[in-house]
């Protein structure tokens, strides 16, 4: 695979950098500890209850000089017994990030402090491997624990002079049913990004929305935030409900699994069309699935 840049959902005509921007995440981003992250839990607890999405989720985004960050925050339908398990290793994290539009590839290299994701980064649709954009992740578990999960991959350089990419999961109980997850990204850019971005936000990314409400109309119609913290806020939602496409699929048996993730990614993902419909569904599955066979065959390969 060649480092070219590629055309994705992002603030970059190229893309690839948007799409990394709903990927990776900032030191720092999460909390120290199950502490922490109960204590932000109940903060939120009256938007867990009452929100936009009529259902127990928040998602908040930030721009600040030089950076980007967004953060979802969620209770999933299964227990942390489940949650804890599943969201570590990385062929797991090769699941759920495939589920993506834009990830065309994902191989797990190495153990220990060499844990590595090879993530190839290409157009929301059919592309050669040999054409999509490389980057490798360190993987690490930070902490693992009967009730706290710390999960952090990260990769210090991207393209356009973009820095810092960090993804941070942590997953505490919720109650007996129940886990509580926090997703957090980041990502700083430098001047080439910045103008790659206005470039994109004032061509094909004008009319694309996130997920915040910003103000009303006066019938009521929710006005969306746009911009480059519409991009973030449009892939942690995407990135999200990969994670819980992942969840929900992993009590069954192994064979099933791939299948029914990618058809639960799908079905959320067209619960909001306004900000994230981007093909049919038969287009997607099809994609997916030579993707997936193409996945499975290079790790048979390298084994």
């Amino acid at each position: 695979m060649n480092r070219r840049t590629v055309v994705t959902d992002s603030c970059f005509p190229a893309g690839t950098l948007l799409f990394l921007a709903a990927l990776f995440f900032m030191p720092g981003a999460h909390g120290q500890d199950a502490t922490a992250l109960r204590a932000r839990q109940s903060a939120l607890h009256d938007q867990l209850a009452n929100n936009q999405f009529q259902r127990p989720l928040v998602l908040e985004s930030i721009e600040t000089n030089g950076a980007l960050k967004g953060d979802v925050y969620a209770v999933v339908a299964q227990p942390y017994s489940v949650v804890g398990q599943a969201l570590q290793g990385m062929d797991h994290w090769c699941d759920i990030l495939i589920l993506h539009l834009n990830v065309k590839n994902c191989r797990a290299r190495g153990s220990g402090a060499d844990s590595i994701l090879s993530v190839a980064i290409g157009r929301k649709f059919d592309q050669p491997l040999a054409d999509a954009y490389e980057v490798d992740f360190a993987y690490h578990v930070a902490a693992s624990s009967p009730d706290y999960l710390a999960v952090l991959l990260n990769a210090d350089a991207g393209p356009l002079g973009t820095t810092n990419y960090r993804i941070v999961l942590e997953a505490i109980p919720f109650d007996a049913k129940s886990g509580f997850v926090h997703m957090s990204y980041s990502y700083a850019y430098g001047m080439a990004a910045q103008i790659a971005m206005q470039s994109y936000l004032a061509t094909i990314g004008r009319n694309k929305v996130g997920f915040t409400i910003v103000e009303r109309k006066p019938d009521g119609t929710p006005v969306y935030m746009r911009g480059v913290r519409g991009v973030v806020e449009r892939n942690a939602m995407r990135y999200y409900l990969a994670i819980e496409a992942f969840l929900d699929a992993y009590p069954l048996p192994t064979a099933e699994q791939p299948e029914q993730r990618l058809r639960n990614w799908f079905a959320a993902i067209e619960r909001h069309p306004l900000q994230l419909h981007d093909m049919e569904r038969e287009e997607y599955l099809s994609m997916k699935r030579r993707e997936l066979a193409q996945q499975q065959a290079m790790a048979v390969k390298a084994n």
